[in-house]
């Protein structure tokens, strides 16, 4: 029997020559990622496997907004002294931790990357087998360089046709949210003839999203436009790239028109079955608007934000934050003009950090109040007050509805 993607890439790091859902293998684990917030309760290893396979990335809590992040910092920065870790990337380096991983090639075809936040399945867009475990697994992983997982069933996502203008990787994500709901316990493969029309940083933003369906793991074929993208970041060539066998097996194949989806928005509370086409969705007022995070945070996302809302202002009674993925993003929209073109329409450009996303700091929202997010995630109290309604929608439909201040159709705004 042949073999999916994931199965391949399991396969290849446990040392065997097949797997199929439902194995258990013991897997090498090429990259371990360690987050900030690892170091709020750190236990210290006396030694680790590899520092070469090993990064440490401050994303959530920068700069420290509190004396228990700033000592948590203090940690890393002594781990990674210690260890001799080279990929440290510290406050002026730093970035949300899956940009980060993006923009210096650390999840390669074919391998398989580690880390504690639950969005790690971003490095699928890279035909990566990449997953967020617990705190006490990656600590594992950090002394042993291997983890365990059980082999789940793939549903396939065969791709056809191109997204019409106005329409991104977020609506994909939430159409197929929407259509599908959960796919807990199962792996997500991207693929088809429709997948070369979707730039990387569409891909990126839905392989993100899988952990919202609750996938194991969320992976796209490797194809041209993935091998430029990695040799522009300096990925060595020493990758095998994982195709799927064309008579691997699938527990569902599913076949997405991107030419026929028009722009999606989620409602509070959850994605998965959950997310409509705007025309659907109620006339709803909003007072903050958030464009940022692991999925919208991207370079692409402050371009389309800034083309939007260039010579046009926010709207009087809205808030619109606007949080590039990394310090790399923040200097490149600045070079760029974008930064210029937000601020000059109303927006406050902050820092790059998880913060807003996760209702940390930098955009935390009050009990009564509508947002209207590109981040990840609209759960109740997810941003701040359980009071709070948090909807979900792509960049270009929260640039658009930041200067109505109604959730609007970005289709209107860019005609």
């Amino acid at each position: 029997m042949g073999m999916t993607m994931v199965e391949k890439i399991l396969a290849r790091a446990s040392g065997r020559p097949a797997v199929q859902a439902g194995d258990t293998v013991v897997a090498k684990v090429d990259m371990n990622i360690l987050i900030d917030l690892m170091f709020t309760q750190w236990p210290d290893p006396l030694s680790i496997a590899d520092a070469e396979r090993t990064a440490v990335i401050l994303d959530h809590a920068v700069p420290a907004p509190s004396v228990v992040d700033a000592n948590a910092a203090v940690l890393a920065r002594e781990f990674a002294a210690r260890f001799g870790i080279e990929r440290f990337f510290d406050v002026g380096r730093h970035g949300i931790c899956h940009q980060v991983i993006a923009e210096n090639a650390l999840a390669l075809p074919g391998q398989v990357l580690t880390c504690t936040d639950s969005h790690t399945c971003a490095g699928g867009a890279y035909n990566n087998a990449a997953r967020g475990l617990g705190p006490v697994e990656i600590i594992s992983i950090l002394c042993t360089g291997e983890t365990w997982y059980s082999v789940a069933p793939t549903i396939r996502y065969e791709l056809t046709g191109a997204p019409a203008p106005g329409v991104t990787g977020k609506d994909v994500f939430l159409h197929l949210a929407g259509t599908w709901g959960d796919a807990t316990n199962h792996t997500l493969e991207f693929g088809g003839p429709g997948l070369a029309s979707l730039p990387m940083n569409d891909r990126r933003t839905i392989a993100t999203q899988g952990a919202e369906v609750s996938a194991d793991f969320s992976v796209f074929e490797f194809d041209e436009h993935c091998a430029a993208y990695l040799a522009e970041h300096g990925a060595p060539d020493s990758f095998t790239p994982a195709a799927p066998d064309p008579d691997a097996a699938y527990v569902a194949t599913r076949t997405i028109d991107l030419g026929a989806l028009v722009p999606y928005v989620a409602r509070p509370g959850k994605v998965s079955e959950n997310a409509l086409p705007i025309p659907e969705i109620e006339d709803r007022a909003v007072q903050q608007c958030f464009i940022g995070s692991c999925a919208n945070g991207q370079l692409e996302d402050l371009r389309i934000a800034a083309e939007i809302l260039g010579g046009r202002q926010v709207a009087r009674d809205v808030r619109l934050i606007v949080t590039p993925a990394s310090q790399q993003v923040y200097r490149d929209a600045v070079r760029l003009g974008y930064v210029q073109a937000l601020a000059d329409a109303g927006a406050v450009v902050t820092n790059s950090t998880c913060g807003a996303c996760f209702g940390y700091h930098m955009g935390v929202l009050g009990a009564g109040e509508v947002c209207l997010t590109s981040s990840t995630r609209n759960f109740r109290g997810r941003m701040g007050s359980p009071d709070a309604e948090i909807y979900m929608a792509s960049t270009a439909t929260v640039a658009s509805s930041a200067v109505i201040g109604r959730i609007t159709d970005p289709r209107k705004a860019l005609g």
